[in-house]
């Protein structure tokens, strides 16, 4: 079993307003071609470069779905981690991701209701440094405590 397998993500006890999170990224045709793939999604402004510029376009463009794949990973896999569950997710895209183009995406957590056992992050994704290329809200319940019978005794088994 790979060491990864038992890793747990922050519970919302470890989780405070302001811990943040920042992720740079790149989608290649490859990954693209992967998503038309398993999606068969064929819309040709995702993989013609000359449909792209005949509508407007300097080229292909990452599909956004594709970018809401990195946050919710990112929230799966970093903040709050393995065990999170997404529970409401806001996008709103403003500018275009070409092929290979890197983002940075940048998370915040901008509240912690303890009494819902949620955590609201704040994303904001640019490209080239300084263009605004998305915002998000996104809603997670972070993972809870697992509880761990020895000898009949329920004990909380605390992240390490």
């Amino acid at each position: 079993m790979s060491e990864d397998s038992h890793r747990k993500g922050k519970t919302i006890d470890e989780i405070v307003e302001g811990d943040s999170l920042t992720v740079n990224e790149s989608l290649s045709d490859r990954d693209i071609l992967l998503y038309l793939g398993m999606t068969n999604d064929n819309n040709p402004l995702y993989i013609q470069h000359e449909y792209a510029k005949e509508i407007g376009y300097k080229g292909p463009v990452v599909p956004p779905v594709l970018l809401t794949g990195i946050i919710t990973s990112s929230i799966s896999k970093l903040l709050p981690g393995p065990g999170s569950e997404v529970v409401n997710l806001s996008v709103n895209f403003m500018l275009p991701v070409y092929h290979d183009e890197n983002v940075t995406l940048n998370f915040e957590v901008i509240k912690v209701d303890m009494m819902k056992e949620v955590v609201t992050l704040s994303i904001t994704g640019t490209k080239n440094e300084d263009e605004r290329i998305v915002d998000a809200i996104v809603m997670v319940k972070p993972p809870k405590k697992r509880s761990v019978s020895l000898n009949g005794i329920n004990i909380e088994e605390v992240n390490a």
